[in-house]
Protein backbone atom coordinates (compact mmCIF):
# COMPACT_ATOMS: atom_id res chain seq x y z
CA UNK A 1 0.00 0.00 0.00
CA UNK A 2 1.65 3.15 -1.61
CA UNK A 3 0.16 6.60 -0.02
CA UNK A 4 0.77 10.08 -1.28
CA UNK A 5 0.88 11.47 2.20
CA UNK A 6 2.90 10.81 5.60
CA UNK A 7 0.03 10.64 8.87
CA UNK A 8 0.05 11.33 12.54
CA UNK A 9 -3.31 11.42 14.90
CA UNK A 10 -3.89 13.08 18.23
CA UNK A 11 -6.54 12.21 20.35
CA UNK A 12 -8.70 15.51 21.52
CA UNK A 13 -7.27 16.73 24.73
CA UNK A 14 -8.69 16.28 28.15
CA UNK A 15 -12.40 17.65 27.72
CA UNK A 16 -14.98 19.04 29.54
CA UNK A 17 -17.54 15.44 29.06
CA UNK A 18 -14.02 13.79 29.79
CA UNK A 19 -13.46 15.87 33.72
CA UNK A 20 -17.97 14.72 34.40
CA UNK A 21 -17.20 11.50 33.03
CA UNK A 22 -20.22 11.73 30.35
CA UNK A 23 -20.26 10.05 26.65
CA UNK A 24 -20.74 12.56 24.36
CA UNK A 25 -21.19 10.63 21.28
CA UNK A 26 -23.89 12.65 19.38
CA UNK A 27 -23.17 15.24 16.77
CA UNK A 28 -25.89 17.90 18.45
CA UNK A 29 -24.03 17.31 21.47
CA UNK A 30 -20.90 16.93 20.53
CA UNK A 31 -20.72 20.38 18.97
CA UNK A 32 -22.26 22.40 21.87
CA UNK A 33 -19.34 24.80 23.15
CA UNK A 34 -19.97 23.48 26.73
CA UNK A 35 -18.32 20.62 25.62
CA UNK A 36 -14.94 21.59 24.70
CA UNK A 37 -11.59 21.31 26.23
CA UNK A 38 -11.25 21.52 29.61
CA UNK A 39 -8.38 23.49 30.65
CA UNK A 40 -5.89 20.39 30.96
CA UNK A 41 -6.74 19.35 27.89
CA UNK A 42 -5.88 22.73 26.42
CA UNK A 43 -2.26 22.52 27.95
CA UNK A 44 -2.22 18.68 26.46
CA UNK A 45 -3.34 20.14 22.70
CA UNK A 46 -0.25 22.59 23.30
CA UNK A 47 1.84 19.86 24.17
CA UNK A 48 0.63 17.63 21.05
CA UNK A 49 1.54 20.67 18.93
CA UNK A 50 4.82 21.09 20.81
CA UNK A 51 5.63 17.86 19.79
CA UNK A 52 3.97 17.18 16.00
CA UNK A 53 6.71 20.24 15.67
CA UNK A 54 9.52 18.12 16.50
CA UNK A 55 8.11 15.13 14.31
CA UNK A 56 8.25 17.54 11.42
CA UNK A 57 11.56 19.41 12.14
CA UNK A 58 13.02 15.36 12.26
CA UNK A 59 11.67 14.55 9.23
CA UNK A 60 12.77 17.75 7.55
CA UNK A 61 8.78 19.04 6.52
CA UNK A 62 8.17 22.38 6.30
CA UNK A 63 5.12 23.71 7.61
CA UNK A 64 3.71 24.70 4.31
CA UNK A 65 2.67 20.95 3.71
CA UNK A 66 1.50 20.64 7.06
CA UNK A 67 -2.67 19.60 6.95
CA UNK A 68 -4.55 19.57 9.96
CA UNK A 69 -8.39 17.28 9.48
CA UNK A 70 -10.26 17.05 12.20
CA UNK A 71 -13.46 16.50 13.85
CA UNK A 72 -15.98 19.07 14.03
CA UNK A 73 -17.33 17.84 17.88
CA UNK A 74 -16.11 21.45 19.77
CA UNK A 75 -13.82 19.01 21.78
CA UNK A 76 -11.75 18.15 18.65
CA UNK A 77 -12.10 21.77 16.96
CA UNK A 78 -10.22 23.24 20.36
CA UNK A 79 -7.82 20.59 20.04
CA UNK A 80 -6.93 21.48 16.48
CA UNK A 81 -7.36 25.24 17.07
CA UNK A 82 -4.63 24.62 19.61
CA UNK A 83 -2.39 22.63 17.84
CA UNK A 84 -2.45 25.00 14.64
CA UNK A 85 -1.60 28.05 17.16
CA UNK A 86 1.39 26.43 18.39
CA UNK A 87 2.90 25.26 15.00
CA UNK A 88 2.08 28.82 14.19
CA UNK A 89 -0.29 28.28 11.17
CA UNK A 90 -3.72 30.02 10.21
CA UNK A 91 -6.22 27.88 11.48
CA UNK A 92 -8.95 28.85 9.56
CA UNK A 93 -7.26 28.76 6.01
CA UNK A 94 -6.26 25.76 3.65
CA UNK A 95 -3.82 24.05 6.02
CA UNK A 96 -6.51 23.14 8.08
CA UNK A 97 -10.33 21.26 7.29
CA UNK A 98 -13.34 19.66 9.29
CA UNK A 99 -14.26 16.28 7.64
CA UNK A 100 -17.42 15.63 9.26
CA UNK A 101 -16.59 11.43 8.98
CA UNK A 102 -13.88 12.07 11.85
CA UNK A 103 -16.74 12.66 13.95
CA UNK A 104 -17.16 10.69 17.49
CA UNK A 105 -18.69 7.17 17.21
CA UNK A 106 -22.28 7.95 17.66
CA UNK A 107 -23.02 4.52 20.72
CA UNK A 108 -26.84 5.53 20.49
CA UNK A 109 -29.30 7.04 22.72
CA UNK A 110 -29.20 4.36 25.73
CA UNK A 111 -25.91 5.52 26.64
CA UNK A 112 -25.75 9.16 25.48
CA UNK A 113 -25.21 11.57 28.45
CA UNK A 114 -24.62 8.70 30.97
CA UNK A 115 -21.54 7.30 32.53
CA UNK A 116 -18.11 6.48 31.03
CA UNK A 117 -18.52 3.57 32.51
CA UNK A 118 -21.15 2.35 30.08
CA UNK A 119 -17.95 1.48 27.92
CA UNK A 120 -16.53 -1.78 29.38
CA UNK A 121 -20.52 -2.87 28.11
CA UNK A 122 -19.85 -1.25 24.42
CA UNK A 123 -16.15 -2.83 24.29
CA UNK A 124 -17.51 -6.14 25.49
CA UNK A 125 -20.30 -5.95 22.25
CA UNK A 126 -17.53 -4.98 19.91
CA UNK A 127 -14.91 -7.77 21.10
CA UNK A 128 -17.83 -10.62 20.31
CA UNK A 129 -19.06 -8.85 17.12
CA UNK A 130 -17.98 -5.95 15.63
CA UNK A 131 -20.31 -6.28 12.79
CA UNK A 132 -23.40 -5.16 15.29
CA UNK A 133 -22.96 -1.89 17.41
CA UNK A 134 -25.08 -0.96 20.37
CA UNK A 135 -28.83 -0.31 20.03
CA UNK A 136 -28.93 2.68 17.71
CA UNK A 137 -26.15 3.27 17.58
CA UNK A 138 -22.42 2.82 15.57
CA UNK A 139 -20.84 -0.64 14.88
CA UNK A 140 -16.67 -0.91 14.66
CA UNK A 141 -17.94 -1.73 10.93
CA UNK A 142 -20.07 1.92 10.77
CA UNK A 143 -16.71 3.84 11.79
CA UNK A 144 -14.34 1.85 9.84
CA UNK A 145 -16.65 2.08 7.15
CA UNK A 146 -16.72 6.12 7.00
CA UNK A 147 -12.97 6.46 8.18
CA UNK A 148 -11.78 4.51 5.59
CA UNK A 149 -13.97 6.95 2.85
CA UNK A 150 -12.53 9.78 4.48
CA UNK A 151 -8.34 8.17 3.86
CA UNK A 152 -9.86 8.15 0.26
CA UNK A 153 -10.65 11.64 0.28
CA UNK A 154 -7.86 12.84 1.70
CA UNK A 155 -5.62 10.70 -0.56
CA UNK A 156 -7.39 12.55 -3.40
CA UNK A 157 -7.28 16.12 -2.15
CA UNK A 158 -3.33 16.23 -0.79
CA UNK A 159 0.05 15.01 -1.78
CA UNK A 160 3.55 14.97 -0.20
CA UNK A 161 1.95 16.68 2.99
CA UNK A 162 2.09 15.89 6.99
CA UNK A 163 -1.40 14.90 7.37
CA UNK A 164 -2.41 15.38 11.31
CA UNK A 165 -5.55 13.70 11.90
CA UNK A 166 -7.43 15.50 15.14
CA UNK A 167 -10.36 12.75 16.02
CA UNK A 168 -11.71 10.62 19.35
CA UNK A 169 -10.48 8.06 20.94
CA UNK A 170 -12.94 5.21 19.78
CA UNK A 171 -12.58 6.51 15.43
CA UNK A 172 -9.00 6.70 15.90
CA UNK A 173 -8.13 3.31 17.53
CA UNK A 174 -10.81 1.82 14.44
CA UNK A 175 -8.68 3.75 11.81
CA UNK A 176 -5.33 2.39 13.19
CA UNK A 177 -6.63 -0.74 13.07
CA UNK A 178 -7.69 -1.05 9.43
CA UNK A 179 -4.56 1.01 8.94
CA UNK A 180 -2.44 -1.33 10.01
CA UNK A 181 -4.18 -4.23 8.95
CA UNK A 182 -3.67 -2.71 5.06
CA UNK A 183 -0.23 -2.49 5.42
CA UNK A 184 0.22 -5.81 5.74
CA UNK A 185 -2.41 -6.77 3.67
CA UNK A 186 -1.45 -8.70 0.46
CA UNK A 187 -3.67 -8.47 -2.67
CA UNK A 188 -2.13 -8.67 -5.78
CA UNK A 189 -4.66 -7.33 -8.10
CA UNK A 190 -4.87 -4.05 -6.37
CA UNK A 191 -2.62 -1.18 -4.57
CA UNK A 192 -6.16 0.79 -4.31
CA UNK A 193 -6.41 2.45 -1.01
CA UNK A 194 -10.39 2.29 -1.05
CA UNK A 195 -10.41 -1.53 -2.10
CA UNK A 196 -7.46 -2.85 0.46
CA UNK A 197 -8.81 -0.61 3.49
CA UNK A 198 -12.42 -2.53 2.23
CA UNK A 199 -10.55 -6.25 2.34
CA UNK A 200 -9.61 -5.99 5.68
CA UNK A 201 -12.85 -4.52 7.25
CA UNK A 202 -13.64 -8.07 9.17
CA UNK A 203 -14.78 -9.21 12.32
CA UNK A 204 -11.21 -10.56 13.45
CA UNK A 205 -9.78 -8.07 13.15
CA UNK A 206 -11.83 -5.45 13.58
CA UNK A 207 -12.84 -6.57 16.97
CA UNK A 208 -9.05 -5.98 18.09
CA UNK A 209 -9.09 -2.67 17.94
CA UNK A 210 -8.64 -1.62 21.72
CA UNK A 211 -5.14 -2.58 21.55
CA UNK A 212 -4.50 1.35 19.72
CA UNK A 213 -5.89 3.03 22.85
CA UNK A 214 -4.55 6.26 23.02
CA UNK A 215 -4.85 8.65 26.09
CA UNK A 216 -6.24 12.40 26.01
CA UNK A 217 -3.65 14.53 23.83
CA UNK A 218 -1.51 11.71 22.40
CA UNK A 219 0.17 12.22 19.04
CA UNK A 220 1.22 9.16 17.21
CA UNK A 221 3.04 8.58 13.84
CA UNK A 222 0.95 6.11 12.00
CA UNK A 223 2.05 6.10 8.26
Amino acid sequence: MVLKNRYWIVRHGKSIPNERGLIVSSMENGILPEFQLAPEGVNQAQLAGYSFQKELESNNIPLANVRICYSPFSRTTHTANVVATALNIPFHASHCKVIQDLRERYFGPSFELLSHDKYDHIWEIDEKDPLVGPEGGESVKDVASRLAKTMAIIEQEFEGCAILVVSHGDPLQILQTILHAAKKHKEPTSNDLASILEAVQVAPILSKHRQYALNTGELRRVI
